[in-house]
């Protein structure tokens, strides 16, 4: 369902909306995966294996075959660990040492890592491997800032998802936040700045918090 003064694009619409210069946008991403997993009964949740891959090395894939420029994974807890997991993959690593104050302060520090001359930052959350390249290729098709389309969100069956691209113009903001919640009441503040991009499954709503969601997966994928 379309929210008043929201615009939502189709994956066509999204590709085939011209830009001020019809320049590609320049985004990175950012992968978080400094989390403790405290759900996760004393596992870090990020190193479990799906298919024999660890869950942070599915969406890392994913987003490197993707039309991102350069993907940074923000690390924190068990940081050795989450690096060899993604050893031989062309990611920029970004350490966080107050992982445990919460997402917040890895997303600032992601933020910190891009490059000056991005247009955006594509923030995914280490937690989800049903990613896939296309999700991101058609939120970046989409995202436009002179356009007004500076916050481009994915979504499903009426339900909004993750990961979510944000224009440079909100990295303060984006730095500025608290706790663990992330930038959720950034999409409510800039309501009329926010684009939705239908995409076609479920995959922006599947995270693996508890040994029962990665269960759930290893039963279902």
């Amino acid at each position: 369902m379309t929210r008043p003064g929201h615009n939502i694009l189709t994956a066509a619409e999204g590709a085939n909306t011209p830009t001020h210069s019809r320049r590609r946008p320049k985004v990175d991403a950012i992968i978080l995966a400094a989390g403790q997993s405290k759900r996760m009964g004393g596992r870090n949740k990020l190193l479990q294996t799906l298919h024999g891959t660890p869950v942070v090395r599915h969406i890392v894939e994913a987003v490197l075959t993707s039309r991102a420029r350069q993907v940074i994974a923000v690390t924190g807890h068990e940081s050795g660990a989450v690096v060899a997991a993604l050893a031989g993959l062309d990611v920029t690593f970004a350490h966080n040492p107050d992982f445990a104050d919460g997402l917040s302060r890895s997303l600032a520090c992601g933020i910190d890592a891009v490059a000056n001359d991005t247009d955006g930052a594509l923030v995914c959350l280490g937690d989800m491997p049903q990613i896939q390249s296309a999700h991101v290729d058609q939120l970046i098709a989409a995202f436009s800032p002179k356009d007004g389309r500076s916050i481009c969100v994915p979504v499903h069956a009426g339900r909004r998802g993750n990961p979510v691209l944000w224009a440079a113009d909100f990295f303060s903001d984006l730095r500025a936040t608290e706790g663990d919640t992330g930038a959720r009441h950034l999409i409510a503040r800039y309501a009329d700045l926010v684009s939705e991009v239908e995409v076609w499954s479920d995959a922006i709503f599947t995270d693996v918090d508890t040994p029962e969601a990665l269960r759930r997966l290893r039963r279902t994928d």
